[in-house]
Parts: structure tokens; sequence; C-alpha cells
């Protein structure tokens, strides 16, 4: 069990959003929970009593009221909230507790001066845009893509999108052609919208041959608009509207088209690595009530605070963000190279904006601890206290770290979820404490278990991650599955009704959960199973490695098979002998004697997606003897280039005779 690092205060019921949610549960349902175990047993059996409440203690803006909650309890198909008729951009520009003066954007990068909006200048905005929209001859159902970063025109396009029943979708601008097109060929957008480039740090990217050539590949599209970010000056290309022509000065008022709870608002897509990405579409109703859910009762957010979150439009997690006032928040938005000048940007950033609650992912929080920074000695962080980490498994080292360099009173949040939910399914909560290396709890509504081999449910066990009840925000569908084939493959192939995840999870006795990697890049050599989060905790914590990635090539005799290792190591180290004899004493000593690598090999870099996460899958395809091209869709990757040494290495052993 991990050392306990934080404890809620003992008035946290009176202080705390979620406290304030239970006094309306006694106050209204008559319901009474003793903690949160109580409640989230609840809320994961009486599914219709849960989020029938929150949608009323929110008070959802609807235009026609639900005639249930839940029609259908079944997955997939589960039909939330039948009859309703609402609109998600409606509810997000409520901002409740907030008045036109009160800044609920600020926006800060390194191509332009800092931009602060206020609740009327956002209002206004997305009265402008959605009005531009109109003209341009969009309607409900109709897809507008941005090709554009986190930035507020994206923000303001997303909301005048759904203000009027359109479907959006973004990709971040340092998506190359192929892969954008690869997900914008299945949804057809009518309208793009585009910057004409960005900086990186001190380095400016020129986008414009890349817009040109995504025209050319979406045949859908009937209007171009181009948003001059890297040059204020520039003026669009031919064929293009500008931006202030889109967002022109209108008398028409702002309105929200009502539709259906599971209207699609917008389609995110996984990460594409092994063949097209999927084309994920979410609803109005889901994505609204897990985000009020999410925001308020489980990070606290409220009118008081400003939430930032490092991510780029093309991860779900700018999604999430980007909901923040609907619970009063103020939300923060970075676009730029985090590490630029040093790795204290974003933690001065956090001074210099007041933000409340700062989250990132753990590689960033480990490369902090690697770099030996102490982020208090360089900002003012008195204003935070949460940090949020995702996007991989965060290790005790580095909560460790957070509290010992960052702040001692505030609450580390480990969270993980996905695109496909669009949320965090497990992650933490006001009312429960910290222990280091532990995510706190399943998220209310949210009912994960994880599953043994033989698919019963497990506590104090490794198993593989399900979720057994529906939730509003799971998919409506992919798009252009009309019968719900893909969809269905891609979550309830193995155990019929029940929701798999690709994740394994330890469950403790108490509900704390710890997540050690993708199920299908497991480590498992003489019956012990073990997830590679575990593998990199050890190996990265070494100074001299700066990233590494494992992979398990099984013998079809059965055997213990191989299992192969590959470090990037600091500037100017070369592997060796020595090197390679710390690294198994390392991994002999903290993990077992069957975790020692037969191979250990120094690459340029570690194969990654597009947000960041390592490629295991990949890697051990190439080193069974696929082609690199069939193994990965290069423009999903980060750094496409990173795959040549592995093919490299799959071809010496092929002549060598190394099996294969």
């Amino acid at each position: 069990m991990g050392d306990m690092l934080w404890a809620p205060p003992a008035d946290v019921r009176e202080r705390s959003r979620i406290g304030g949610y239970l006094r309306w549960l006694r106050e209204h349902r008559g319901l009474d929970f003793a903690d949160y175990d109580a409640l989230w047993r609840w809320s994961t059996t009486d599914l219709d009593g849960f989020w029938r409440s929150i949608w009323d203690h929110f008070e959802v803006i609807a235009h026609t009221p639900p005639t249930a909650t839940l029609a259908e309890r079944g997955m997939p198909g589960a039909r939330w909230f039948p009859g309703a008729t609402l609109n998600y951009a409606e509810n997000v520009l409520r901002m409740p507790g907030r008045v036109d003066d009160d800044p609920v954007v600020i926006a800060h990068g390194q191509t332009r001066p800092p931009v602060t909006l206020t609740a009327g200048e956002l209002r206004a905005q997305v009265r402008r845009v959605s009005a531009g929209l109109r003209r341009l001859g969009v309607t409900a159902g109709d897809r507008v893509a941005a090709y554009a970063p986190n930035i507020p025109e994206t923000y303001v396009l997303l909301l005048a999108t759904a203000s009027l029943g359109a479907v959006f979708s973004s990709c971040a601008p340092e998506f190359g052609t192929r892969s954008v097109t690869d997900r914008w060929q299945q949804i057809e957008p009518t309208v793009l919208v585009a910057v004409d480039g960005y900086r990186y740090g001190d380095k400016p990217v020129d986008r414009r041959a890349e817009v040109a050539a995504i025209r050319a590949a979406l045949p859908s599209l009937r209007h171009t608009v181009s948003i001059p970010y890297l040059d204020p000056q520039a003026t669009p290309q031919d064929g293009e509207l500008g931006w202030a022509e889109l967002a022109a000065p209108t008398d028409e008022p702002l309105t929200f088209t009502p539709v259906p709870f599971d209207h699609p608002l917008y389609v995110l897509y996984s990460s594409g690595t092994t063949g097209l990405p999927k084309p994920i579409v979410h609803g109005h109703g889901g994505i609204l009530l897990e985000h009020l859910k999410m925001l308020a009762l489980h990070h606290d957010l409220g009118p008081a605070d400003r939430f930032f979150w490092f991510t780029t439009t093309g991860w779900m997690m700018w999604n999430f963000l980007v909901s923040g006032p609907a619970v009063g928040a103020t939300i923060v938005l970075f676009d730029g190279n985090p590490g630029h000048p040093d790795l204290g940007g974003m933690w001065r950033l956090a001074a210099e904006t007041g933000t409340t609650y700062f989250g990132t992912s753990a590689p960033f929080l480990l490369a902090c601890r690697k770099a030996g920074l102490v982020p208090r000695e360089i900002a003012d962080l008195s204003a935070l206290r949460g940090v949020g980490s995702t996007g991989a498994p965060l290790p005790a080292e580095g909560f460790h770290w957070v509290y010992e360099t960052v702040g001692d009173h505030l609450q580390l949040q480990s969270l993980s979820g996905g695109t496909d939910v669009c949320t965090g399914f497990v992650g933490g909560v006001p009312l429960l404490p910290v222990y280091a290396g532990e995510i706190a709890c399943r998220a209310l509504g949210a009912k994960v278990e994880a599953r043994s081999a033989d698919g019963t449910p497990v506590i104090g066990e490794l198993g593989e991650l399900v979720i057994t009840e529906p939730m509003p925000s799971m998919p409506v569908g992919f798009w252009n599955d009309r019968d719900g084939v893909r969809y269905a493959e891609a979550y309830f192939d193995v155990y019929p009704g029940v929701w798999r995840h690709g994740d394994w999870i330890t469950i403790n006795e108490r509900g704390g959960c710890v997540i050690t990697g993708r199920s299908d890049a497991t480590l498992n050599r003489g019956g012990v199973r073990l997830g590679t989060a575990e593998f990199y905790s050890v190996v990265e914590g070494l100074d001299e490695v700066l990233d590494s990635v494992v992979v398990h090539l099984e013998d079809d005799e059965g055997g213990a098979g191989e299992l192969l290792l590959f470090v990037v190591l600091a500037e100017g180290l070369t592997l060796d002998d020595a090197m390679r004899a710390t690294i198994c004493r390392e991994l002999r000593t903290a993990l077992s004697p069957r975790h020692v690598p037969d191979e250990i090999h120094q690459v340029r870099s570690v194969p990654r997606t597009l947000s960041a996460k390592k490629l295991e899958v990949p890697v051990k395809k190439i080193l069974t003897g696929t082609p690199v091209d069939q193994a990965a869709a290069k423009g999903a990757l980060a750094n496409p280039e990173s795959l040549t040494a592995f093919a490299t290495l799959a071809q010496r052993r092929a002549t060598d005779g190394a099996p294969a």
C-alpha cells in the first residue's frame, strides 16, 4: 500500500461541491450516504436515480423534458433520456455564478500575446460565428472541421457549431495531411476552419501547404475559413474566407437549436496507429451530464476556479477542459511547446493566470522530476489546490515529487479514461485521501471492475478493466457504422454486454485503483503477468535512461519467449555492458528475475502517438515480421522515423536466425 500523502480536511463536506450534492440528495431525495463508497455503490446500481439527480441538481436547460431516464439498460444500445431535447452549447454558455464582465477564457501561447474573453465577450463571439456559419449554409447535422490549435477561436467555433446542432471535429495543426484526411474523409465536413501556421517555442511552422492538401482531399467542403494566426496580417488564400468575415458583427440573436439527447455533438478519433482511426461520435446530453459530474463533483470546480489542462485540440482532454464554463469555472488555454524555454514554463503560466487546478500528463510530471525541477521555488503556486495527471499511469515517485516540490496542501488526482467516453472513469474525489501511486476511486456512475481470465470480478488482483453498466457518455456510435458492427467489435467482442476497455487494472479493498498499461501489450513470462507501466517506472527511474519501450515476443511452443527492451539514453551516453548490467539488476530487484530482458538495445527515440502514448504493439508487430507500413499508420505517429530502427533489427534477427 502506498503512503498517504493528503487527507481531506475535516470540513470537506461543507466546503466541496460534492458535499453540496450530498446535502441536496438528503433534502430532495431523502438519501443519506455515510461515505464515498456508499455513494458510488448507489450511483452504479440505481442508474435512473443517480443520473436523474445529476440532471436535476445541475438544473440542465432542456427544451422538452425526458419521458424517462434510462429506457434501455443493455450495452451496446442503452437509451438515455428519451424525449428530451437540449443543446450542449446553451448549457455551457449559461456559465452559472458568472456575470458578463467576469473573465471566463484566458488564452496564452507562443504565437501571439495573451487573450482574455469575458463571459459577455464569449457569448457575443459565439453569436457572431453562429450567424456566420448559418450564412455559409450550415444546418443541423452538417460537419464543421477545425485544423486549429488550443486558442479561443477553436473554442468559439465548437460552441457555435453545437448551437446550430451541427457536428464539430478538430485536429491539431501538428497533425500531418494524411492523419487529418484519414479522419475527415470519413465524416465529410462541409466547412473547414484552419490556421495559416503557429509557433512551437520560437520556431514558426507554416501550415498553408498542408491546408491546401487537406482541402484538395475533401471534396465535401463547400467553404474554407482561414485564421491568420502565425501572420496576423495574412490575407485568405484563393477561395478562402477570413475569420473576421465569419465572425462579422450581426444583429442576429444567439439561439440554440434543440436536439435529442443523443444528437451528435462532436467526433473524436482513436489514435489510428493500426488502420483508419475510429470516428467516435459523442452526443450533446451524454457529454454534458458526464462533464458536469466530473468537473463539479470530482474536480470540485466552480465559479471561483481557473482550470488549466495542458492539451492540444487532437486529444479528448481538450473537449473535457472546454466544458469548464458549464460549472462556472474559467478555463486557461495554452498553445505551444510546454518545454519552452524550459520545463518551468507551464508552472510559471499557472502562477501568472492564477490557476487553481493544473492538469497535465504523467510523462510531463516525471520529466520535471527527472530535471530536478522544484516548481514552488520558481513560481507562486499559492492559488493551486488541485493537480491532475493522465495520459499514462503516474508511479509512486511521481506522487511524492508533486507533494515535495509543488505543494503539500493540494489534492493530486491521477485519472484514467479515454477518448471512447471523453472522460475519466477512475480518478480522484475531494472526500478521499491520496495514496502514492494509486488512483483514489472509481468515478460516480462508472461501474468499473477488474475481471480475471475466466471473466469473474476480482479485488486485489490484476484483471482486465471492464465497465458493466452503461454510462451516458459512452459513444452514440461510430460514424457511418449504421449496423453498429464496428462499435460492438471495439468494446463488446470479449465479454458480451460488458464494455472491455483494453487496460489492466487492480482494484483494492478500499476501491483504490492501479492501472498497469494496455492489456494488449502485457508482459507474461512464466505465468507472471505484468503491465508495462511498472517496467517503465523502474527503467526510467535511472538517471541515464530518458525513455524506453519493452515488448514480449511469445514462444509458439509455450516457452518463456523473448523479452526485448529498447532504451533512449541521455545525450552522449552509449549502451555498454555495464549499463546493461545496471538495468538488469534494477529490474531483478524491483520486479522479478523473470522480467530481466533477454536483450537490451539503444534507440534514438520511442515511437509515440500524436498524443504522446507509447506504441508497444506496432513495435512488437515489426519485430515479428510485419512490414512497417502495415504495422503502423505513420501519419498517426509523432515520430514515424522512430520505427526504422526496429525494422532494421527485425531484418538482422531474421538474417541471424533469431526467432521472429
